[in-house]
């Protein structure tokens, strides 16, 4: 009975020591899609459809863009409520943050969410929610996002920054 608890520990442990391995390996993929997508210091901002920075390319654009589902400026109809990840590709200095909201219109007052360059990207947005100017959250950032605008840093609450 010995021989089989201690056979049954070691077969516990050898299957902990694996189990390790493949999710410390799995960590250290997340991100490989917008850090392989990272353009370097372009200027601009994207969006993507899927989370780190794949399915579809909703837009990119060094300027503001009031509403996503118009048919102006780089987001098109069809583009609102689907970022799952976003880039910030900025140049540094002066207006170098990205704000992103929760209704058209580029309002705090309904919600925004705000991308630091030294942050690059956000891969995945389900964990972030958007900042009202009074400190209240709103709905979650992931498919919600409807329009953006390049901000400095002090336009930004503390508990606004996507992570």
């Amino acid at each position: 009975m010995r021989k089989f608890a201690t056979a049954a520990a070691v077969i516990g442990l050898a299957a902990l020591g694996l189990a390790v391995p493949a999710t410390s390996a799995q960590a250290s993929t997340q991100g490989a899609g917008c850090n392989a997508k990272w353009p370097g210091r372009d200027g601009n901002v994207r969006a993507w459809a899927d989370p780190d920075c794949q399915g579809t390319l909703l837009g990119v654009t060094q300027g503001n863009d009031p509403d996503w589902s118009d048919n102006l400026g780089p987001f098109t109809s069809g583009d609102e409520n689907k970022a799952s990840s976003v880039m910030n590709s900025g140049t540094i200095g002066g207006k170098d943050v990205v704000a992103f909201y929760y209704r058209e219109g580029q309002s705090d007052v309904t919600g925004y969410t705000c991308l630091a360059p030294g942050e690059k990207y956000a891969d995945n947005l389900t964990d972030n929610r958007f900042q009202k100017r009074d400190g209240t959250t709103v709905g979650p950032v992931d498919d919600n996002i409807m329009s953006h605008v390049w901000v400095t840093a002090s336009a930004c609450a503390s508990n606004s920054w996507l992570t």
